[in-house]
């Protein structure tokens, strides 16, 4: 395992590990959970999958509610929802997306303990010790200045170093979505048909921004609670919200544990402790520090130990 080098260009998750394990040739050991025979033989094929209601209406309107008090937002006054950005992001892509920055709130601890989700997880992994990504949000409201975001399609990996780096990320939407609001947009044939495309390219190709040529490119439709997972050697990014709706997510991942990784688990504790952004390219912070000030730490369960490393999964 291996941290994922931010300075190279990668746009994923500060606190997420890689693997040389290909998430696409594994081999079950354990029994699915719940995907299906089926969904998992998509899932390694053409590298995302769908699973539906993932979270309890109750968890969804009680992370919404707190997304338009962190982001001092009216949901019923589109009048507020134009705030600016509070501060810029290194990765500039990520500028005017919509991104959320608060990590340790307990609603969304309360998703990510969640024992369908952790399931998904470990049916993808195919072990259980497992850690989950100290990640956030997002609240894209609609995009009035075309020129403030344009949308992207992006790797959050290398995807010409050798041996590549393996890893899943995940999307659980907090409202029905609509062609019309963009998000989550991917190009699933071009996962399928990766390794013959690579040898296709230049070998002076950019490792994180493809050219998908013919390849078609998806916008899956979600409804509220529904889970998007995704390899991350699926071509990926976010779709303009074109739309008069706000749209609304939370990003979850769980990858292999590394306990015996001190500086790594310490850095997991000490966020969540401080109640601090992640370092990287794609992480802000908030200047207001309301996680710190505003919000009270988030009480986790067994399982949310263990997913965040304060507890042994031995």
């Amino acid at each position: 395992m291996q941290s994922l080098d931010n300075d190279a260009g990668n746009a994923g998750n500060a606190d997420a590990t890689g693997t040389s394990i290909d998430l696409r040739t594994i081999k079950k050991s354990l029994p699915l959970r719940v995907f299906t025979p089926e969904q998992f033989e998509h899932w390694q094929s053409y590298g995302y999958a769908v699973v539906p209601n993932v979270l309890p209406q109750e968890k969804v309107e009680a992370l919404k509610s707190f997304l338009w008090d962190f982001r001092e937002m009216d949901k019923n006054d589109p009048e507020t929802w134009q705030k600016p950005q509070l501060l810029q992001y290194e990765l500039v892509a990520l500028n005017g997306s919509g991104m959320v920055e608060a990590y340790h709130h307990q609603t969304l601890w309360d998703n990510r303990q969640e024992q369908i989700i952790y399931d998904i997880f470990v049916d993808i992994w195919d072990r259980e010790d497992l850690w989950v990504t100290i990640d956030r949000a997002n609240l894209n409201p609609p995009n009035r200045d075309k020129s403030k975001f344009d949308g992207f399609l992006h790797w959050d990996i290398d995807t010409v170093r050798r041996p590549l780096i393996h890893n899943v990320q995940a999307i659980v939407t907090l409202v029905d979505t609509s062609p019309e609001m963009g998000g989550f947009q991917c190009v699933p044939e071009l996962f399928h048909q990766f390794d013959k495309w690579a040898e296709t390219q230049p070998a002076d190709r950019d490792p994180f921004h493809p050219d998908r040529g013919d390849f078609e490119l998806v916008h899956p439709q979600l409804k509220a609670g529904d889970m998007l997972i995704f390899n991350s050697l699926m071509a990926h990014g976010i779709k303009v919200n074109n739309s008069d709706q706000v749209r609304m997510a939370q990003y979850i991942s769980m990858f292999p544990a590394q306990e015996n990784n001190k500086e790594i688990l310490d850095e997991r504790l000490r966020l969540f402790a401080e109640k601090e952004a992640p370092i990287g390219k794609a992480f802000s912070g908030d200047p207001r520090h309301w996680e710190r000030d505003r919000y009270p730490s988030a009480q986790l369960n067994e399982l949310g130990e263990k997913l965040l490393g304060s507890r042994s999964w031995g």
